[in-house]
């Protein structure tokens, strides 16, 4: 196990005992750079948070069940290889990248306790930052949000692609 995750999932308390603080200071970032455990999360808001359905800035667009992302724009970068992913916390979902023209996308509400801002992804499944659970992404077992569940299924949106658009609808 690497020692980001170690410390990362390991009581604080207990961690600070044994090694100090010095020692957590000691942990960078460059450890998790090529794990795939790693959260990717973006506090990006819709360009039209203040009323505005034009695409401005940030390549997302949000109007009513609809969010419209323009996978050119910088923001979105990250989806660059099928297993990137990216939590859109403002619109509340998660996108993951499946292939150069398909994306699927999810509910970022854990379902055990309701957070949505700390994922990673890793073998078909999202593990939520906060506890620990993993959540599969086939949609066969879906689970609620807050529901205190500890597996199954994230709620999943269908998507549409087309050409750099990509539209997900979250009714």
């Amino acid at each position: 196990m690497e020692r980001r995750k170690f410390l990362k999932n390991t009581c604080p308390t207990i961690t600070f005992a044994f090694f100090g603080l010095s020692y957590i200071q000691a942990c960078s970032k460059s450890d998790d750079d090529t794990s795939s455990y790693s959260s990717n999360n973006s506090d990006i808001s819709p360009d039209n948070a203040s009323g505005n359905n034009n695409q401005t800035d940030n390549g997302i667009v949000s109007s009513g069940n609809n969010i419209t992302l323009d996978l050119a724009n910088s923001n979105f970068s990250s989806l660059s290889s099928p297993g990137d992913f990216i939590n859109l916390t403002s619109v509340g979902v998660l996108i993951l990248k499946i292939s150069s023209s398909e994306f699927r996308a999810f509910d970022n509400c854990c379902p055990h306790s309701g957070t949505k801002n700390d994922w990673s992804y890793s073998n078909e499944e999202f593990t939520c930052g906060t506890h620990g659970n993993k959540f599969g992404i086939e949609g066969n077992n879906v689970v609620n949000c807050g529901s205190a569940s500890r597996s199954g299924d994230l709620k999943t949106y269908t998507t549409s692609l087309v050409g750099d658009s990509l539209t997900i609808t979250t009714s």
